[in-house]
């Protein structure tokens, strides 16, 4: 049984990030996030494929992020869906010198058919990611999204642009993006499309930000940011908030990258 002081100290922690969250879970996180991206769009469809494609560049630099976003936004003539389900061998031409990184023309020109294949083939992402009945993560589900996206014929180097949790990957960006995508927040920040998916599920994005915010609050003591990392932090942010604990990755991000926590 937690004792009185250990408990105070729980409930003192909750209370500073909550009030963490109310800062930085509110639309000014828009502009300076690449989930300014898929708030361009108002098609569902729209929505989560400008939101995947982004959430896969989101690392390094996050102006460089949002710029490499756009500049693929407007390779797919502002339409994304549309360009997914129509795009001629010809259209892909124009995606020749992009590159975000280690991510390039190669690798966005196979997303884009792997995308067509899922809309067409298996349901949407909504579908594609969704977690099975029994299952009390999306470990499961991302990794089988990864078999699904690479079952046609595809360039090796392309595999690492999508985590696999079974291979103790943290998969931070599609955490983000499922975030982005099923977390229905009070204030217009995540999108909370897909109904058919629960909040309750979700795992904080762990990168070097939050996980180091994590570990000085003692919500982490795992050094390495891996999925069995991801898993003990879920143990944590679920006791203080088991419908939404991944509106904590707001009080995390925020302290680690505008506070320097």
């Amino acid at each position: 049984m937690a004792s009185s002081a250990s408990l105070k100290t729980h409930i003192e922690l909750k209370d500073f990030l909550d009030e963490k969250v109310v800062l930085y879970n509110n639309p000014k996180f828009i502009e300076s996030d690449p989930i300014q991206i898929p708030h361009q769009f108002s098609l569902k469809e729209d929505v989560e494929i400008s939101g995947f494609l982004t959430a896969t560049i989101a690392w390094g630099n996050r102006k460089m992020i949002i710029n490499n976003a756009k500049k693929m936004m407007l390779l797919m003539d502002e339409s994304p869906y549309d360009f997914v389900l129509n795009h001629t061998e010809e259209d892909l031409k124009a995606f020749d010198s992009f590159v975000h990184r280690t991510f390039n023309a190669v690798d966005l020109r196979f997303f884009i058919s792997a995308l067509q294949q899922i809309y067409k083939q298996d349901g949407g992402l909504e579908s594609a990611l969704k977690p099975r009945q029994a299952e009390a993560s999306y470990q499961q589900s991302i990794s089988r999204f990864k078999s699904v996206f690479f079952k046609h014929q595809h360039p090796q180097r392309t595999e690492k642009h999508i985590s696999d949790p079974l291979k103790n990957s943290a998969a931070k960006r599609i955490n983000m993006f499922l975030r982005w995508m099923v977390r229905k927040d009070q204030v217009g920040v995540d999108f909370g499309l897909w109904k058919s998916h629960n909040s309750s599920l979700l795992s904080c994005p762990l990168d070097v930000h939050s996980g180091n915010v994590a570990r000085k609050l003692a919500l982490l003591k795992r050094k390495q940011n891996d999925w069995k990392a991801v898993s003990e932090l879920d143990l944590a942010l679920r006791r203080m908030d088991s419908k939404d604990p991944v509106k904590y990755d707001f009080a995390l991000f925020g302290l680690g990258v505008f506070e320097k926590f």
